[in-house]
């Protein structure tokens, strides 16, 4: 009897499975982050002779939790930019660009949370709270408030002099010609960089 009853809601169901569509389309093309420096292949560095760093990726709002680029209208106000979406999540791009930017332009060793295991040298954190369009000045906008604990040597007892923590405000805006998807993608990017440079001249070597 339950056999009966159950085929004609199976076939029911069938004809809608051509109406059904489990999100939405993808764009074209998918944008990216590309740090300017970059370690040359085959270079190694190490821990023994060059300070680490290890870098943690940024905290974000609710409005960067997504793959999508915000388009800010007001203080209050967010839409986001047609047809525009990262390949992933942009704080994790933005982590990638300050370690590679901060390991060309300090010599350091960049390591990331998995791999400070015993020693991570200097630790960089933060959240990075715009990363996105501002439509009044029509400008991509990048704000990154940094953490940083400073690496310490221990002292002739062995002992480390206690945690200091400093925190710093970085932003960058480029302006923005089109507001269509390539164009965002390129002054975001140039955005991102010129904070990475800023990050690490704050670092130091």
């Amino acid at each position: 009897m339950r056999k009966l009853l159950l085929a004609p809601v199976l076939l029911a169901a069938l004809p809608l499975g051509g109406c059904i569509k489990f999100g939405a389309e993808p764009p074209p093309s998918l944008l990216k982050l590309e740090a300017d420096a970059a370690m040359p292949t085959g270079q190694t560095v190490s821990s023994a002779t060059a300070r680490a760093i290890t870098i943690a990726v940024p905290s974000v709002p609710q409005e960067l939790a997504v793959t999508r680029v915000p388009v800010r209208s007001s203080d209050t106000a967010v839409a986001y930019l047609k047809d525009a979406q990262w390949v992933e999540a942009p704080n994790r791009m933005f982590a990638r660009v300050l370690g590679d930017t901060i390991s060309v332009r300090t010599g350091r060793v960049v390591l990331n949370l998995r791999q400070a295991l015993s020693d991570p040298g200097a630790r960089l954190g933060g959240e990075l709270r715009q990363f996105g369009v501002d439509a009044d000045s029509s400008a991509a906008v990048v704000v990154y408030e940094a953490t940083l604990v400073r690496d310490r040597p221990a002292g002739t007892d062995g002992a480390r002099p206690a945690m200091a923590f400093e925190k710093r405000r970085f932003e960058a805006r480029v302006p923005l010609a089109q507001m269509t998807p390539t164009a965002a993608g390129a002054a975001l990017n140039q955005a991102a960089n010129q904070v990475a440079g800023e990050v690490a001249d704050w670092v130091g070597k």
